[in-house]
């Protein structure tokens, strides 16, 4: 009857499989760290204390045009109805607007509103999933109204 030698678990052998556990996890970090700054949108704005000071200004403007903002899917296409406080329909000096998701600037597209008797229609095929519609319209007055909306596309 033989017996075998077990092989001693030395430092050496302690030392690699440290070195592979801590490897494991440091390379883990350091993709999913890449990951989140690679697909950063980028910023919102230049200066936030500027924008700050001037965002009630642009606020109380906004709400003196008190607009109202339908905004549905029908089909490919995106409707847009605005009306001001009585219910008439409002048409803006000029219109754009931008479509894209939450997290991922990729997918933006800048859509083509065009005026069909009252409302605004723009063409967009949009695949399954949360988007966000970033709006600004300029009243005839040359106030800037801004919007943001939000949409979830089931199918």
């Amino acid at each position: 009857m033989s017996t075998a030698n077990p092989k001693e678990f030395t430092g050496r052998k302690m030392l690699l499989v440290m070195l592979s556990f801590f490897g494991v996890i440091i390379t883990v970090n350091f993709y999913m760290a890449y990951s989140a700054v690679s697909t950063f949108p980028g910023l919102e704005v230049e200066n936030s204390y500027v924008a700050s000071q001037e965002f009630n200004q642009r606020a109380a403007a906004q709400r003196a045009l008190g607009w109202s903002i339908e905004f549905t899917r029908e089909g490919d296409e995106l409707v847009l109805n605005l009306q001001d406080r009585d219910g008439v329909e409002v048409i803006p000096a000029s219109i754009s607007a931008v479509l894209g998701r939450p997290t991922f600037s990729g997918d933006d597209i800048t859509l083509d509103f065009r005026l069909v008797g009252n409302e605004y229609r723009a063409q967009a095929e949009l695949a399954p999933g949360p988007w966000r519609l970033f709006l600004d319209a300029v009243a005839q007055d040359g106030t800037l109204y801004k919007k943001r909306m939000h949409l979830v596309v089931d199918e």
